[in-house]
């Protein structure tokens, strides 16, 4: 009776091990909090220097404020491929205790040196690499214990702990940074992140050789021949390509709001209220939804299959960010939540039907290395936050990145109905 409940154990086991990996990592997603105090304004140029807790920093422009961000995503992408063949080497708890250590120590060093090229090379470079290290660990790990039928629901709960990670750094970090100053609050979560991951790392096993995934209750055991496509044979195929923009079309979209959550609420809701001096909550609230959308989204792609789940999720997200200027320009907090919150819903299920898309095409024998290069797209979508940040500097405002990225969400979403799974040469002729 204990048999087949010892394995089960250990594969939920190592789906919150990565869960809680990714709680740490998601720091990203509550940068919003840190730009909006970094930001200059009519009162304090871009350039002059900052007191109080926080002597020895001095104001940025939005381009600026943006580049640490920017820098962290690209270099968290290009982090995946070594961190993806490292993770299938020699295990995901190698690569999650070596990322959460880069994560720690960029933040502390970030804190430390109190300057821009700080930002950029501590939480930028060194950040982006422990995020890249750490996340390519996590997902591999607890997808190798289950079925197809079950693939996208555990991505989804593994990397809904990223995007969820904004809910309690966002008003954490506004704490801190109220009560510490800049450097305090990197120092302090970085030194936090970076013991919560390596004792997290322990618990991320895989399962052992020989080992098949149950199937479905009821269903008998599967029999058809499939074969893992390796690295170098998967970037062989045209459906690699694809994915890689689907998944940079479905992220740019949600990391434009990521990048300006916080004065985007500050902004709308104007000098009066209480949300005016509040704008950490559309961040935290992004990453419930972010979280959920990963969850919901890994759920209902298992069900209806993930290229419907793409495109049901993109028209809805393409529509509510067309309309992001006129609410902000109207004022109304509650249409804000709303419109930024479908962004956010597909934004996190991009993240979770794209790892769960490249498993069921190429195999999760090399699911770390294959869908390391995969995320580039990822890296790449930080083009558009970053562009966004020169527009807002020029024209006053993002209304004009907010359409190019609805463009170029819809691009995304028809060629996802082109996608059909590739057939390994193996795979012919054989029943």
């Amino acid at each position: 009776m204990d048999q087949p409940r010892q394995p089960l154990a250990r594969a939920w086991v190592a789906t919150l091990a990565g869960t809680t990996v990714n709680l740490c990592l998601g720091i990203l997603y509550a940068w919003s909090v840190w730009k909006a105090r970094l930001l200059a304004g009519p009162d304090r140029p871009s350039g002059s220097p900052m007191a109080g807790l926080d002597v020895g920093w001095v104001y940025l422009t939005d381009a600026q404020a943006t580049v640490a961000y920017a820098t962290c995503g690209m270099v968290f992408a290009l982090g995946m491929i070594p961190g993806g063949r490292l993770q299938d080497r020699y295990g995901p708890r190698v690569g999650a205790t070596v990322g959460g250590l880069f994560l720690g120590v960029g933040c502390v060093l970030a804190g430390m040196l109190r300057s821009y090229a700080g930002l950029v090379l501590g939480f930028g470079v060194l950040g982006g690499l422990g995020m890249g290290f750490g996340y390519a660990a996590a997902t591999p790990a607890a997808v190798r214990w289950f079925g197809p039928h079950r693939r996208g629901l555990v991505v989804g709960l593994v990397v809904a702990g990223y995007g969820g990670a904004a809910v309690y750094i966002a008003p954490l970090a506004q704490a801190l940074i109220a009560g510490v100053g800049l450097s305090g609050s990197f120092v302090a979560l970085g030194v936090l992140f970076a013991g919560v991951v390596a004792a997290a790392a322990r618990l991320l096993v895989p399962p052992p050789p020989g080992y098949t995934p149950p199937p479905p209750p009821g269903a008998p055991a599967a029999t058809g021949f499939r074969v893992d496509w390796s690295p170098r044979e998967a970037l062989g195929t045209w459906q690699f390509y694809a994915l890689v923009a689907l998944l940079a079309g479905s992220a740019q979209a949600g990391l434009l709001v990521i990048a300006n959550a916080a004065p985007m609420l500050t902004r709308t809701a104007g000098t009066t209220g209480v949300l005016a001096g509040h704008g950490w909550l559309l961040a935290a609230f992004g990453g419930v939804v972010n979280a959920a959308g990963r969850v919901g989204t890994g759920a209902y792609s298992d069900r209806l299959g993930r290229p419907t789940a793409y495109l049901l999720n993109g028209l809805a997200a393409a529509v509510c960010l067309a309309a992001t200027p006129a609410v902000m320009h109207t004022g109304s907090v509650p249409l804000l939540f709303l419109v930024v919150g479908v962004a956010f819903w597909q934004y996190g299920g991009g993240l979770a039907l794209v790892p769960a898309l490249t498993a069921d095409y190429f195999g999760a024998r090399h699911l770390g290395a294959v869908y390391g290069f995969v995320f580039l797209g990822w890296g790449a979508a930080f083009l558009v936050p970053l562009l966004a940040g020169v527009i807002k500097d020029a024209t006053g405002s993002l209304d004009v990145a907010f359409y190019l990225s609805v463009g170029v969400l819809v691009g995304a979403v028809g060629l996802s109905r082109l996608l059909r799974r590739p057939v390994h040469p193996k795979e012919r002729g054989t029943d």
